[in-house]
């Protein structure tokens, strides 16, 4: 299998332009695979409707075809816009980024997205790679959230040592794991 399209979801507060989104973008547009990074409306104000319909614009119906590497916030709103998906599609690959289904402490704002939890299972059993990568130093999201996502996702977890919450202002402007799980698929 190979991935055609990617479409990366950024997370609370970001823009596109902002941490290690372009840099993934860029390479693998350079294998030749298309991709789409969304502006989500409101990131400092994040509505959980308006991203879940941005998303959904933004993605589709996936097909094999199909990656979706999301940051944070940018995760569960995928998954929940997953749900709404009809019919009995597939997706090639899922990645997380410091992902979580659960409310976070450190943000109570953001608990409409944790509310209601997405159906990870659903997604888990039409997705064919699953990984979450997580952070031993993450301030936001914590590493048991994220093991928790990718136990329900029967996801592999990676563990990038020092990398906080994977912010361009904590020197994560590049992830080349990620860029390397997609295009060996």
């Amino acid at each position: 299998m190979s991935l055609s399209r990617v479409v990366i979801v950024h997370g609370y507060s970001a823009t596109p332009a902002d941490h290690w989104f372009g840099s993934l973008a860029e390479a693998l547009e350079r294998a030749g695979v298309a991709v789409r990074v969304p502006a989500l409306p409101n990131p400092g104000a994040p509505d959980l409707e308006e991203w879940i319909t941005a998303v959904g614009r933004a993605l589709g119906t996936p097909d094999e075809g199909t990656g979706i590497v999301t940051h944070s916030l940018g995760g569960v709103t995928t998954l929940h816009a997953l749900d709404r998906v009809p019919g009995s599609w597939r997706l090639g690959a899922f990645i997380a980024v410091a992902g979580f289904v659960s409310p976070l402490p450190t943000l109570p704002e953001l608990d409409s997205f944790t509310a209601v939890r997405p159906d990870v299972e659903r997604t888990a059993a039409r997705t064919g790679d699953r990984s979450v990568l997580l952070s031993d130093n993450d301030t936001y999201v914590p590493a048991a959230h994220t093991v928790a996502l990718g136990q329900t996702l029967r996801a592999e977890t990676i563990t990038v040592p020092g990398a906080g919450h994977f912010l361009a202002e904590e020197g994560v402007t590049t992830l080349p794991q990620v860029a390397e799980r997609l295009l060996a698929l």
